[in-house]
């Protein structure tokens, strides 16, 4: 919400998490347990953004998974019901990092109301968008997302 820097800081191109950056990791990591149609790949809490890839898989086939380059990324069937779309996964996130928040800071206001998602198609694109969000933190200089970047080093990006 309002590019504010609150999961932590970039040091020397390390994402460095404080308190709250370490709860958004650790629900992160626990969307699985609360989706069970859902697998993680590459993500990066940043300082005031998380990138992230999750996979929707089909329940039945879910149990043989072993990576999450063993399976299609596109689905033949719609989930049913809303607690299997991205959206619900992405909500379920963002609450259980705003109910610690709640709990332990001042902070209320974390998010921006929605999110941008982005369907990867084949393994060329998977690779680069998972160099693009593991390497992230090395680009924070430039980062629009970055309210102490200058507007030159942004445009130049």
């Amino acid at each position: 919400h309002e590019r504010r820097c609150l999961f932590g800081d970039v040091v020397n191109g390390e994402m460095r998490l404080n308190e709250l950056g370490k709860i958004a990791r650790q629900c992160w990591l626990a969307i699985p347990e609360h989706f069970p149609h859902a697998r993680l790949d590459e993500f990066v809490i940043m300082p005031n953004h998380v990138h992230g890839i999750i996979w929707i898989v089909d329940e039945v086939d879910a149990e043989n998974i072993v990576g999450a380059k063993n399976f299609s990324p596109l689905q033949s069937q719609q989930p049913r019901g809303t607690s299997k779309t991205m959206g619900s996964i992405i909500r379920g996130f963002k609450i259980g990092v705003t109910k610690w928040a709640r709990q332990h800071t001042d902070v209320h206001i974390l998010w921006q109301r929605n999110y941008y998602e982005h369907i990867i198609r084949d393994e060329n694109e998977l690779t680069r968008i998972c160099e693009y969000i593991r390497y992230n933190p090395l680009n924070w200089a430039m980062d629009r997302e970055n309210p102490l970047a200058t507007r030159n080093e942004r445009n130049r990006r």
